[in-house]
């Protein structure tokens, strides 16, 4: 019999192959000058809107709280790595250009973590449109604190005036390493929404208090989902500073969060999917509309309003791609075909034992007659 299904194991090797398949692209596109410069930054804000709007997209989606300051949490994690890069530099660390990059993102993200923990207790006390305004009152009082840091360019929280953009960070940010870092994070997020405590903060989502009564720590679980989606904004961040060159404290503005929230709803809360599509999507949109430079923001915001309109949940809902499952119906045999067939199998042998048991019964009966 022809097998109907791919193995765990095999599912995880067509998963790894179709994402080795989108690097080979990427990769053909740069190494033969496909990609320009232009486009090569595209590619790289789009990698960096990916972290950023599937991390929040497990704040949003999966736990079902509204937050508008996940800027503030990459403006940290963007200044953290801009600064340890620096320091690095200026006592003359020999490291490699990626390890200082690599090790210099991480740092940043732990940083964003912390600071995620912290105001994660106070805030996720509260629910709806109240944790939207404590969080974005949070993401602008970060905005305040970094643009009047000496270290940051600032002229001192003493003093209360902002000072000059950061420039002169070392550009070490690579694509490719930016591409593997991104499906890392997206990989870590879809599996940490498919465990037991993407299960129960889904519980939590749906009737916190039901969650609370059947034993789940709630407090715990949403400071946890709050504390790893502000670690990756910290990553996203550190690539943007490294990737840049320069930071102005206006990247941490409450409009920014916003956008990334609009790329939650327009690709459909609580789909990874949707998520990374919108991301791409409304990255590359208003660079196809320069030619409309006085129209493409009309455009674009039609265009999210008619979204809005005909498919409210967002363009994928809840729903999420999988390679595998695409595999097993062009490949192999369709699931839902073969069960229906050995239904109709086993149908036919009842049948055919009923009718059997019929003509038994009629013969002996004549035999009886006789």
């Amino acid at each position: 019999m022809k097998k109907t299904m791919l193995s765990a194991a095999q599912s995880y090797l067509v998963c790894a192959l179709g994402v080795l398949a989108a690097f080979g692209v990427v990769a053909f596109l740069c190494e033969t000058g496909l990609a320009d410069y232009y486009i090569k930054g595209i590619m790289m804000t789009a990698c960096i809107a990916i972290i950023m709007t599937t991390s929040l997209n497990l704040t949003i989606g999966v736990l079902g709280q509204l937050t508008l300051g996940c800027c503030g949490f990459q403006a940290i994690g963007a200044y953290v790595a801009a600064l340890a890069s620096k320091l690095m530099i200026a006592n003359g660390m020999g490291l490699d250009p990626t390890t200082r990059f690599l090790i210099t993102t991480l740092l940043g993200g732990v940083v964003a973590c912390v600071f995620g923990i912290l105001i994660g207790i106070p805030a996720l006390r509260l629910h709806g449109d109240y944790l939207a305004i404590i969080t974005l009152g949070f993401g602008e009082i970060i905005r305040v604190v970094i643009q009047n840091l000496k270290v940051a360019g600032g002229m001192g929280l003493d003093q209360g005036a902002a000072g000059q953009a950061l420039i002169g960070i070392d550009r070490t940010a690579n694509l490719y390493v930016v591409f593997w870092i991104m499906v890392v994070s997206v990989a870590v997020l879809f599996m940490f929404g498919r465990s037991r405590y993407g299960r129960a903060v889904k519980a939590i989502r749906d009737d916190e208090i039901a969650a609370g009564a059947s034993g789940l720590n709630t407090t715990y679980l949403k400071v946890l989902v709050f504390a790893i989606s502000a670690f990756f904004a910290g990553i996203a961040g550190g690539i943007f500073a490294q990737y840049i060159g320069s930071l102005n404290p206006s990247m941490a503005g409450w409009l920014n969060s916003i956008n990334y929230v609009i790329m939650v709803v327009f690709g459909g809360m609580g789909s990874i999917t949707g998520s990374i599509v919108s991301a791409v999507g409304l990255t590359i949109l208003p660079e196809l509309l320069r030619a409309f430079a006085e129209y493409r923001m009309l455009v674009y915001s039609v265009v999210l309003v008619l979204v809005m309109i005909f498919r409210p949940q967002g363009i994928f809902g809840s729903w999420e791609f999988s390679l595998p499952q695409v595999v097993n119906r062009l490949l192999l045999r369709n699931p839902k075909a073969a069960a229906q067939e050995k239904a109709a199998s086993e149908a036919g042998s009842e049948t055919s034992d009923e009718s059997g048991a019929a003509v038994a019964a009629a013969s002996a009966a004549s035999k009886k007659e006789a």
